[in-house]
Formats: structure tokens, sequence, C-alpha cells
């Protein structure tokens, strides 16, 4: 049996956010639900534009290079806190006005 190359079913969009397949969704909610313990196939239940095959290679990249990952989701963390904290900031300043 001959072994093929594959590629990781991830793409990164123009703003720099990683997405799953040929889909919208987020590879950082591909594995939160992961480490919740949802199994590939609840997460293809989850989130219907998804793959089996391409849950289970981003899944696989994930395992494979942890690290590089959870450095990824603590910087999307951060981000998205401030966004939060400028839609809180502005929200403030609406009601004060």
């Amino acid at each position: 049996m001959e072994i093929l190359e594959q590629n990781v079913p991830l793409r990164t969009d123009d703003r720099g956010v990683v997405r799953v397949g040929n889909t919208r969704v987020l590879f950082e909610l591909v594995v939160r639900s992961y480490l919740q313990g949802h199994t590939p196939e609840e997460i293809v239940r989850q989130y219907s534009t998804l793959e089996l095959a391409d849950v289970y290679g981003a899944l696989a990249y994930f395992l494979q290079h942890r690290d590089q990952v959870e450095e990824y989701l603590q910087r999307r963390g951060e981000q998205a806190t401030e966004v939060r904290d400028k839609l809180q900031e502005a929200e403030i300043a609406v009601l004060e006005n």
C-alpha cells in the first residue's frame, strides 16, 4: 500500500483566524469541543458544515502540535477579551450620553 501525503484541513483567513476545512467554523471551537469531551462525530453534529474527516484531521493537528495550538488559543482568548472590553467601554459611553 502506498501512503499518500495529506494536507491539514486548516486554513488561515485574511484576519489571521484559523478555520476548519472549507467552512467558516473556527479551529478553536473544534478544539474546545474536543477538550470538553465531545467526539468528532458529536462535533460534526454540532457544526453541520464540517466534514468528519476534516474534524479528525484538525484534531490530529492539535494533538501533534499541542504547544503551538495552545499558544494560538491563548492569543485568541486575549483578542476576545480586548474586543469585549472595548464593546463594554463603548456601551458605557453611549449610556452616559
